[in-house]
């Protein structure tokens, strides 16, 4: 009763919301521009996001497989310019649809395997973006930032609850180079606002794009960190520096692309601890029509107290989707981290009635310990994504992590997720 309840609301919100949208995109509104304020604002576009996931997992080390079922909602307007002035209100809503089966990190329910999606309500994004001209932008406020492949900076958004920044940024743009600062005060977490996390943080990233084939860019991210739940948080405070080279080129019906980081993580701000740690990756694939093969390899240095850490990054799409070696915002362990692995991705080119677009993807994980070498087992993840309409997409995922027992490896675990999305 409770599903359905929520089902007939979340039903009637979204045909209003609706409504609003195909007024807001009618020509008329389309070829008008803003006389003033309140005219850009009636001009803007709704938001309107529905995400039920079904996340099950089963962890070594936990007696109760977590079953989690959950409604993530979103609700907001984007204003139309005015200016060069645009404002975006956003609030998310994450409830669950059914028993409280699986620890969220806040709910003490350890006897449950890990889903990390707490039921929360906030304002996800609230920001006022100025941009005189196409080639500069200042965005203010709490806002969503990916910044590249989000590995260092992202919005983790693979979570219900997805991960925003109270924070001040530039945007430059001058022909072949960019350019982006950004001043973080406060991290909006996924893990619901009991865990976030205060910031004193600049980031600075530039790059210069030669032609197709060779982009160079460059990168500092000065991490002051603190929380009030869990001081050590402030021992993830750090200065990451580094340097990344990514390019692609077409030869004749295949498609290669590359890319290749380096960086040097040292201690910085408020953290207690001594380090100085480098990371260091590299990919390659190559496409030929809807097939994809992609190779890579991740090193995350350790010195047997800490890894190299990325906790403000989007973990989840790096090393392993099961998300096993998540530990206090970075994905490592305390001897560091290697990972070579493989990907094999088949566009299917499925065009049937309610069910196009058909995504198939592998990926197999080895790992090992970086410092002293040692196996940290290996992982297999699986996705099958599609498409049922042009507005509501679904996907089917599973993750196997298969470790040694031993630590510093994490707990074996297999999770099954079912999901579905609909965004007008």
């Amino acid at each position: 009763m409770i599903i359905k309840g929520r089902s007939v609301a979340c039903g009637l919100t979204c045909a209003l919301m609706a409504g609003l949208a195909l007024q807001a995109a009618s020509p008329a509104n389309a070829q008008e521009q803003p006389a003033g304020i309140a005219d850009a604002i009636a001009k803007g576009t709704p938001i309107v996001e529905l995400r039920p996931r079904y996340e099950q997992v089963e962890q070594a080390g936990r007696p109760n497989d977590a079953e989690a079922a959950t409604l993530r909602t979103r609700l907001g307007w984007q204003t139309g310019k005015w200016n060069g002035l645009q404002a975006l209100v956003e609030i998310e809503y994450v409830r669950k649809l059914g028993p409280e089966t699986y620890d969220t990190n806040l709910n003490g329910k350890t006897a449950y395997g890990q889903v990390f999606d707490p039921e929360t309500t906030e304002m996800n994004r609230l920001q006022l973006a100025w941009s005189p001209d196409p080639g500069f932008t200042v965005t203010l406020g709490r806002q969503r930032i990916n910044l590249d492949d989000q590995r260092f900076i992202g919005g983790s958004a693979w979570r219900q609850d997805e991960q925003t920044f109270d924070a001040a940024r530039v945007d430059t743009r001058q022909g072949q180079f960019d350019a982006t600062y950004i001043y973080i005060a406060h991290v909006n977490r996924v893990f619901g606002e009991k865990q976030d996390w205060d910031s004193d943080s600049h980031v600075l990233t530039a790059g210069y794009s030669f032609a197709e084939p060779l982009r160079l860019s460059g990168f500092a991210y000065a991490l002051d960190l603190n929380s009030s739940v869990t001081p050590a948080i402030r021992n993830q405070s750090s200065l990451t520096w580094g340097a990344k080279v990514s390019g692609k080129a077409q030869v004749g019906a295949f498609r290669f692309d590359y890319a290749a980081t380096m960086a040097r993580q040292t201690d910085y701000g408020s953290s207690l601890l001594n380090h100085e740690l480098g990371f260091a990756s590299a990919e390659a694939a190559i496409t030929n029509g809807p097939l994809s093969a992609r190779l890579a390899y991740d090193q995350l240095e350790g010195n047997g107290t800490r890894g190299f850490s990325t906790p403000l990054g989007s973990l989840h799409a790096f090393n392993g989707w099961s998300d096993a070696f998540i530990v206090n915002g970075a994905k490592t362990t305390v001897d560091g981290l290697r990972d070579a692995n493989a990907t094999l991705t088949w566009n299917t080119g499925v065009k049937w009635d309610y069910f196009s677009n058909l995504i198939l993807t592998a990926r197999v994980h080895d790992f090992e310990a970086e410092r002293t070498g040692a196996d940290l087992g290996s992982e297999l993840d699986l996705m099958a994504a599609g498409s049922i309409t042009p507005q509501v997409t679904w996907l089917v995922k599973v993750a196997s992590y298969d470790g040694p027992d031993i630590a510093p490896a994490p707990a074996d675990r297999t999770k099954v997720w079912l999901g579905f999305e609909w965004k007008m």
